[in-house]
């Protein structure tokens, strides 16, 4: 298959520009919560460029800004060399996770209405309209209702929507997440194919994805993020011919790279007692299973891993995607149970002994390391130790998170702290009155 042909004087004028682009909230206590910080991207003609990194990175927000959906709060963020001054530029169009289609229309109906907000005189709407259901392999769809197909096809009517108006740039917000496994690698190949083939009438692509694979296979260029606050932490070219093969040993090898490149732990701003930065009590933490982290345990611990994975192996063999299991995975290093660097997780003595233990010995093994490696944890457990009552209200350590960080990851990080100091029984929780207390555990 041959590369899509682009013009030298296309090639020299860029279609995005993001120039030192800042989004930050405002957060309760009147601070300022940082989601983008100081963002440099230009997109140019011919190239399909990924955005690849964990959620709350702010891969989406940086694509809403381009699209013309929210504002930089400082840089600026040019289309073909003009602001873009909150408004979609013309020549934008996207396609969304979720299917977004109109429910009381035809698969016709949903794919006009873009030319018909542009003014589309009918007979050429229906004719493009038409091209783009072929295109993207609906044709004899055209008059089914979106609740006649399945999700596969829903997004492809998704993708005729955004290509029927014939965009410069197409952005695409993790367009197969919602799709399985099948479904999902099928409309990449065939997205691929089409557009190695010169048949999408577009110029360029960028996407947001956390699936490295993904990014793999598709990209031109990946802009692997960091987060909290999201930057470009690097900047990757894929050169690898198309049609890309996931067993080829350069293929294996990029994904490896990714991997390492997003488990590497940030260089401490100040050296700590741990080693590890960020393990105050202003530690945000992602909502993480208990279930789910003592099975991961044991799936490192068994064969054919025997305490040590490689991370993309790891994934592969559980059909995990990076969002569920790097924070399985840091949430086991916080525990020091594993180690993880370099693209791989290695079980500590710690984390074998639990993996061997039963029940009630890994709930007491756990609740040791929560009191010596969390300190909210500590911090509750101590208030209810000390307190006559036993018992002390949600809201008092919620307001001292909400000095940290933002009321969403605080409510987050407090749900995970009742989640696991429930499991390892160091305190009860009373959701109706949120309150902590000693009344149930040993």
């Amino acid at each position: 298959m041959t590369e899509p042909t682009v013009l030298t004087s296309e090639v020299e004028r860029p279609l995005i520009e993001i120039r030192g682009v800042d989004r930050s909230f405002p957060k309760a206590n009147g601070d300022e919560l940082v989601v983008l910080e100081h963002v440099d991207l230009t997109i140019r003609p011919g190239e399909i460029v990924g955005l690849l990194g964990r959620s709350g990175s702010g891969k989406s927000t940086l694509l809403r800004i381009i699209a013309g959906l929210s504002s930089p709060s400082s840089g600026e963020a040019l289309w073909k060399g003009e602001a873009i001054a909150g408004r979609p530029p013309l020549g934008v169009a996207m396609v969304f996770q979720s299917f977004a289609l109109f429910p009381w229309l035809t698969v016709m109906q949903n794919v006009e209405l873009g030319l018909e907000a542009l003014g589309v005189d009918p007979d050429e709407r229906r004719q493009r309209a038409l091209e783009a259901i072929d295109l993207i392999g609906l044709d004899g769809f055209e008059n089914a209702y979106p609740k006649e197909l399945s999700g596969g096809m829903r997004q492809r009517v998704g993708f005729a929507r955004a290509l029927v108006v014939h965009p410069d740039l197409l952005l695409m917000d993790e367009p197969f997440s919602a799709l399985d496994v099948l479904t999902a690698e099928t409309l990449r190949t065939d997205i691929i194919d089409l557009w190695v083939e010169g048949r999408l009438p577009m110029k360029s692509v960028l996407m947001v994805t956390h699936n490295i694979e993904e990014a793999v296979l598709m990209c031109d260029r990946i802009l692997v993020f960091s987060s909290n606050p999201g930057r470009i932490a690097s900047e990757m070219k894929v050169e690898l011919p198309h049609p890309r093969n996931r067993l080829d040993p350069a293929f294996r090898q990029m994904v490896d790279r990714i991997y390492a490149l997003m488990t590497k732990r940030p260089e401490p701003k100040a050296p700590t007692a741990e080693g590890i930065p960020g393990t105050g009590v202003g530690m945000v933490l992602a909502h993480v299973s208990t279930n789910l982290l003592a099975g991961l345990i044991e799936a490192v611990a068994a064969e054919p891993f025997h305490g040590k994975a490689d991370l993309p192996v790891l994934s592969s063999r559980l059909q995990m995607e990076v969002d569920e299991l790097f924070p399985l995975a840091e949430a086991m290093q916080l525990l020091r149970f594993a180690v993880v660097a370099e693209g791989d997780i290695t079980l500590t003595d710690a984390g074998r002994s639990f993996a061997d233990l039963d029940t009630d010995g890994r709930k007491r093994l756990f609740a040791r390391h929560l009191i010596e490696y969390v300190p909210l944890i500590g911090l509750i457990r101590r208030v209810l130790d000390e307190r006559p009552s036993h018992a002390a209200p949600a809201a008092r350590f919620r307001n001292e998170l909400e000095d940290y960080m933002s009321e969403d990851y605080a409510d987050e990080t407090l749900e995970t702290v009742v989640s696991w100091g429930r499991w390892a029984e160091l305190f009860a929780y009373d959701e109706k009155a949120e309150m902590f207390s000693l009344e149930n555990p040993q």
